[in-house]
């Protein structure tokens, strides 16, 4: 039934009517007894984070919520304490050749002490918001970092997708 009426005002050009009628049709589907658990989960987790595509606010919110969840916990576990130094060693040929170089880099060291400063702010904003956009940010991570990188590079993205739906779908109307 609210398929009908949906699509009956859509015909009629009216989308803000439209969509009303379009969220309580998910409504209606994510409550149906006859659907498979998977489903109603996949309908659960689309409400809870957009509101079906239709509230840009809720999808906003969460990204936000997820930014500042990376940033806290990259500044918390993340971020190495110190850049690690390259270090370059090789040998001379007496009576010139070829000269041959080795480089290496330590791993970065899991952070002790004030884990919460200004600079580490800055890079965890920064890898943050690289993880937006799916860029890898070219910081020095600890193992926990560069798992906290992946995870916001898989589920940021998602977000901004949903917020850019939601306001699109606000616009269209």
């Amino acid at each position: 039934m609210y398929r009908a009426l949906r699509k009956a005002f859509e015909d009629g050009k009216h989308e803000p009517g439209a969509a009303d009628f379009y969220f309580g049709e998910m409504e209606m589907r994510r409550h149906a007894d006859d659907i498979p658990r998977s489903e109603r989960g996949l309908l659960t987790a689309y409400w809870a984070l957009s509101g079906y595509g239709l509230r840009a606010s809720r999808a906003l919110a969460w990204l936000g919520t997820a930014m500042l969840l990376t940033i806290v916990l990259l500044m918390a576990f993340g971020l190495a304490q110190d850049t690690p130094k390259q270090i370059a060693t090789g040998t001379v040929p007496a009576g010139g050749g070829k000269v041959t170089f080795e480089i290496d880099m330590d791993n970065p060291q899991n952070p002790t002490g004030n884990r919460f400063t200004g600079k580490r702010f800055e890079k965890a904003l920064n890898v943050t918001l690289n993880s937006v956009v799916f860029r890898s940010s070219g910081q020095d991570l600890s193992t926990a970092g560069a798992y906290i990188e992946m995870t916001s590079r898989v589920t940021e993205p998602i977000l901004l997708g949903l917020a850019v739906l939601a306001i699109r779908n606000r616009v269209k109307r």
